[in-house]
Order: C-alpha cells, then structure tokens, then sequence
C-alpha cells in the first residue's frame, strides 16, 4: 500500500490507539492481531485487512502501516470490503473512525509485552504502571447480632471487574504466599494487626494502608498475572484465608519456576556490587528526604485541622457574645445602643467563621487525600526496597557463605585423610558429599545472580515510582492555592460586616 496520508487527515484517536500499541516505533504484530479483534469483523474480513496492513517479511507494522489498517477497519464497519483502492480514492477531510469498544485488554495485553520484551529493563512509566490495575478497598458495615466483630472489607479491581468481601487474615495469608513465592521481590508489610482498642480512625487508616499495599501488589510487573493474587482478587468463596493456603501452599517460588533462572548470571548487569551499593544507598537517602516531607506535610494538615477549630471557636465565642442577656442596662444608656448593633453584627459574622472553619476542614482532606496519602504510598515502596535489600544480604548471600564454608571443611578433611592413608571407601564417600556439595554452591551461585538480577528490576521500579513526588508537589501547591484563595474569598465577605459594627465617627 504506497498510497500516502496527510498528517491532517488522521483523527486524533488514531495517534492515541499508536501511542499506546507502540514499542521502539512499532507495533508489533501480536498487539495489532489483538486490536483488530477489538473490532468485532467477521473472520475473513479482518485476515484481508492483516494481508493489507502487514508486509510478509515484516515483523512488526509502522505508524503508517497501523494508521491504513484502523481506515480500513472503519470502512468495514461501515460495510464496505477491504481494499487498496478505498484508500487511493479517499477524497474526504478525515479519515473514518473505527469502533474498537474498551482497550483495556489491548492494553495489558501490551504492558506485559514491554515488561517482557527486555527482562532486565523495567520499560514502563509510573502512568503505565498505574494502567495494571485500579483497586478499591472499602469498609462493609458490621453485621448486626454478633458478638466478636470482625471488619470486612470490600475490594474491587478493575482489571478482573470484580468485587469481593475480604477480612484482615486473608490479606495476611495473601502477604505470605506472595513473599514465599516472590522473596526477591517488593512485597511490602502489611498494617499491623490491633485486636483491642481499635476504633473507627485505626480502621480507616488501616483501611487506607490495605488499600495502598494491595494497589502495589496488584500493580507489580512481575505479580500482575500471577495466580495467587488473581485468586485473592476474584474467589468469591467461603473461607478465604484457608483455601488461598490450600491451594497454593506447595506452590514453588519464582527461581524454581522462572525460565530467566538457567540464566540469571547473564541478566545481571556488569559491577552489580558497586551498582547495587550505590542504589542502596542512594533510595537510602530519597526515603529519608521523603520521610521528612511526609513529616512536614502531615503538620500542614494537622495546622488546617488547627485552624478549622480555632475558627468554630472563635464563631461560638461570638455567637456568645451576641446572645448575651443583658443589653440594656440603666448604668450605660449611652453605650446600649452601638453595644446592640456590635451584637447584630456578632451574630452574622460567627456564621461566616462557621464557613471558614468549614473550608479549613475541606483544606485538611485534600491535603491528606491528595498529598499525604500518595506521599504513604511512595514511603511504602521506599520501604519494601530497603527491606528487600535487608533479605538479599541475610537470605542468599548468607546462604552463599555457609555453602562455600561447609566444601572449605570437606576439602579440608579430604587433605586430612590423604596424609593419614584414610581407606579408598571413607574417600569415596567424602568425594560424593563434595560433588552434592558444588552442585548445592552452583544451585546458591544462580539464586544469588537471580536475585540480584531482581534487585536490578526492582530497583528500576522504584525510580518509576519517583514520578509520585513530581506530581505530589504540583498537586501540594494547587492545593495550597486553592484553599489560600477559599479562606480569602471568605475573609472578605466578613470585612464589611465588621466594618459595620464599628461605632459611627462624630
């Protein structure tokens, strides 16, 4: 097809179907096989469309090849056949629109393809990340007429569209398949659990720290289609923290069944010691920073929660004023009068203190919706990767060194027992625990490259994640904006009232 399209014949749909099917400029054809079945045409319609669009030797289609294959299907919606021709003779001022309905499916499709296409590169943006899934965790009502209450909550994802009741305990048994499954992951803690003395703030804000820990599982590249967390998210069933074990509870962990294992000493990239100091130490130093950040800004919600109160009080106080029962006293018949219209005034600036307190409350919400808790989740991830560091270097590497240890002490009794003439039998069984031995220290050699290859990922992850402080910071200053200029607005409507209430000058 050499028939050309004018930049201003392409609808601004079509630019938007390309930006998010392309990798490295193309699109490759397991994505555009995906999108045409979006469509809905009949077999044979969309195989004349593939013959048109795709070259035979082509492995993937350009914008210009994926741009004549979505006119084509627009054509075709619109019961015309596919053809070379229809292009060469389109004299219109825009090309036609097809009908592809919802690309979420498109979509995952080709976040898992980026994810796959370079395993030692994490290739997604923190605004693809975020397209993995989309959670919502919310708090049933409790159960009337029992008498140990226990919270349930609702959870929703939109990647499966379903909803399901969960309790703390299957989020717990959740946590610990994942982190047995995937130990040189990010897999961050879950809230601590308080049986007693838990009111209705520890239950939201153990509601919203669930919230965020589920949204970064469900969101993690390499859990995103795992079974475990697919069956968290759609088993409908009784007993969920039971059945999740029994089900998975043999399941083995990611090195056993990932097929980058064999040749993991491969993916690890060169100087991985100093690399991998160096990013430590570096998320050492961003956690800090931002920990100090979340500090500051959970005191600028606490100062609106502040101001809120100061300002119903500093209302009531006049409301008190201007209900005082004794106005008119025989002892100040020259004052009763401009004390009368202060109270009148009293009673109708109090109400507008009542609106200021009002907007200083909804100031603290968007500051701890919009800013603290996307600030918690940064600090959540922050923290897994320190923790995640903490495992690399107790779990393998100290398996590592006690392997390496252990064939130190059997080669040096092998050199024992050849200076003292040790029998052929006692050598040839220390011989075999040594070959079990070096296969016990290639099996450690290939976790400790995996895990560090992990570690690489993982560590990309968290710098896509960085993307939230840019954006928290842009949402801190609107938001500051935006309730400076509320509580302004207010103030001036309460200037010429006060204004009011002043005695009149002689």
């Amino acid at each position: 097809m050499a028939t050309d399209l004018a930049v201003g014949s392409v609808p601004a749909v079509y630019r938007e179907i390309y930006d998010m099917c392309s990798y490295s400029d193309y699109v490759s054809k397991e994505v555009f096989y995906k999108l045409l079945l979006q469509s809905e045409l009949p077999t044979h319609t969309l195989s004349l469309i593939w013959d048109l669009a795709v070259e035979p030797k082509q492995c993937s289609l350009s914008r210009h090849s994926l741009y004549k294959a979505l006119a084509l299907v627009a054509w075709c919606q619109q019961g015309k056949e596919p053809s070379a021709k229809l292009l060469e003779n389109f004299s219109g001022q825009e090309l036609p629109k097809p009908q592809l309905g919802d690309l979420e499916e498109v979509k995952q499709f080709m976040l898992q393809l980026k994810h796959n296409l370079s395993p030692s590169q994490l290739s997604l943006r923190y605004s693809e990340i975020c397209l993995l899934d989309t959670i919502e965790v919310d708090i049933l009502p409790e159960k009337k007429g029992i008498i140990l209450k226990h919270v349930e909550y609702q959870v929703f994802s939109k990647r499966f569209n379903s909803l399901v009741k969960r309790r703390y305990n299957d989020f717990l048994a959740l946590h610990e398949l994942l982190l047995g499954r995937f130990p040189y992951r990010l897999i961050p803690k879950l809230p601590p659990k308080k049986i007693v003395g838990g009111g209705s703030h520890f239950i939201e804000e153990r509601r919203k720290s669930l919230l965020r820990w589920l949204t970064l599982v469900a969101r993690h590249p390499a859990l995103v289609s795992d079974p475990i967390l697919n069956f968290f998210l759609t088993y409908s069933g009784p007993d969920v923290q039971h059945k999740i074990r029994e089900v998975f509870r043999r399941i083995p962990d990611e090195f056993t069944t990932s097929e980058l294992a064999e040749k993991a000493k491969e993916l690890v990239p060169p100087e991985t010691v100093t690399e991998f100091a160096n990013s430590r130490e570096q998320i050492r130093i961003i956690l800090s920073g931002v920990s100090r950040l979340k500090q500051i800004v959970d005191l600028l919600a606490e100062g609106s929660h502040g101001y809120a109160a100061y300002m119903a009080d500093l209302g009531s106080q006049l409301t008190t004023l201007a209900c005082e029962p004794y106005g008119s006293s025989l002892w100040n018949t020259g004052g009763n009068k401009v004390w009368a219209e202060m109270k009148k005034g009293f009673h109708i600036i109090s109400k507008e203190f009542g609106l200021l307190s009002s907007k200083a409350l909804q100031q603290a919400a968007r500051e701890e919706e919009e800013v603290c808790e996307k600030l918690n989740l940064l600090l959540d991830i922050l923290v897994a990767y320190r923790e995640l560091c903490d495992r690399h270097e107790k779990g393998v590497q100290q398996d590592h060194t006690k392997a390496l240890s252990k064939m130190l002490m059997l080669k040096k009794r092998q050199m024992q027992g050849v200076v003292r003439n040790t029998d052929a039998e006692s050598v040839q069984q220390l011989e075999s625990k040594m070959m079990e031995q070096e296969a016990i220290i290639a099996n450690v050699e290939l976790r400790n490259a995996f895990s560090l290859h992990c570690l690489h990922v993982e560590t990309q992850l968290v710098h896509a994640y960085l993307e939230i402080l840019a954006s928290v910071l842009n949402t801190l200053v609107a938001v500051q904006a935006q309730g400076h200029t509320e509580l302004a607005d207010v103030w001036r409507l309460i200037q010429p009232t006060v204004l009011k209430c002043l005695p009149e000058k002689k």
